[in-house]
């Protein structure tokens, strides 16, 4: 049996243990290495799929294992970052369990995603990991800025955030991505996109540096981006 069969679904397993880890380390009150333990989930996540084209190593079970994965480090992990943001911030128990429909959520769009075959080259309807980046980098960011407005605000904003985005990640809205169908003309309103987000964020890593915040705003600002140019563009395209 040849080895090289295994590596993308080795790669998998890792992005699941760090959103294992990540959840531990959540609940341990750490909200900042939890997201940098997210952020390493998404680089796995994305290099098992580089790793089963290059490899020509797919399966079903990677599929499912990719699903599995996912779920974890993208619809756990940043529930419970929210849960932990809101019990911090002195929320009532009951009430701090609100951001846990997220993890469900996101079980529902990668579960529509395998059976989804319009998703080839654009996605419909919120990405898990741009739905996590946006959560995980809000905790970080109101944990390492307990002083800021998002902190002050913290125990409202977690709530709202995690239903708001429970409602895309299930919604038929129409996302960009950055991967290009095989044999498929690119599409000048993509491009568009894409270049919006890419100056959205260097602008953004600029005025961060500049200004003197956290690093973690960066990304809460770019995938906050990310929705809102995709709605833009949406509004603009419609006749």
């Amino acid at each position: 049996m040849s080895i090289r069969k295994h590596i993308p679904n080795t790669i998998t397993s890792m992005n699941l243990l760090c959103g294992a880890i990540g959840v531990i380390v959540a609940l341990a009150g750490r909200p900042d290495q939890a997201f940098l333990l997210m952020i390493a989930a998404a680089c796995f996540d994305f290099c098992d799929g580089f790793a089963a084209r290059l490899l020509g190593a797919y399966s079903e079970i990677g599929k499912e294992l990719d699903s599995l994965a996912d779920d974890v480090s993208f619809g756990v992990l940043p529930a419970i970052m929210l849960y932990k943001t809101m019990q911090d911030g002195g929320c009532n128990f009951w009430l701090s369990l609100i951001p846990l429909v997220l993890a469900a959520f996101s079980a529902l769009r990668l579960a529509k995603f395998n059976l989804d075959e319009r998703q080839h080259d654009s996605f419909l309807g919120l990405p898990t990991p741009a739905s996590a980046m946006i959560c995980g980098s809000f905790a970080c960011y109101v944990f390492c800025r307990p002083e800021s407005v998002l902190a002050a605000a913290a125990v409202w904003i977690a709530p709202c955030l995690a239903i708001v985005l429970s409602a895309l990640l299930v919604s038929e809205i129409p996302m960009f991505s950055f991967k290009m169908g095989k044999g498929i003309a690119p599409d000048p309103v993509a491009r568009m996109e894409r270049i919006s987000l890419v100056s959205i964020a260097a602008i953004a890593a600029i005025m961060t540096v500049f200004t003197g915040q956290h690093w973690s705003l960066v990304p809460l600002a770019v995938f906050t981006a990310y929705i809102v140019i995709s709605l833009v563009f949406l509004a603009v395209k419609r006749p």
